[in-house]
């Protein structure tokens, strides 16, 4: 995998604004925001896309998810409702090959998304 900006935020290079960090996950507001709260929820460790997750990363994936849905108790978002969503591959929408998990919320989610 190559070192992408995501990499670069886990390391400090870049300046982001985070809004959650544990031992494996780090999450920081996204600088092109889709919804009022727009916020990517990443591993440190790197991992390209979805599909390149194993057995072995289980664990790490429900990591991802469970922190995003605390921060949006933290944050209340919850009872309302949030959208979360992880893009695969360039025609799943995926611009940076670090996997992460979108939390999107305060406003009203349609569907189809896109």
């Amino acid at each position: 995998m190559s070192d992408t900006i995501f990499s670069k935020i886990v390391r400090r290079e870049i300046p982001a604004d985070i809004v959650y960090e544990d031992d494996e996950v780090l999450a920081f507001r996204d600088l092109n925001p889709q919804a009022p709260v727009h916020v990517l929820f990443i591993p440190k460790r790197p991992l390209a896309t979805l599909d390149d997750a194993t057995a072995g990363d289980a664990e790490l994936l429900g990591k991802l998810l469970l922190a995003a849905a605390a921060y949006a108790r933290q944050e209340g978002l919850a009872e309302r409702g949030y959208r979360t969503v992880i893009n695969c591959n360039e025609d799943g929408g995926q611009t940076v090959y670090h996997l992460h998990v979108h939390l999107l919320a305060g406003r009203r989610m349609h569907w189809p998304p896109g």
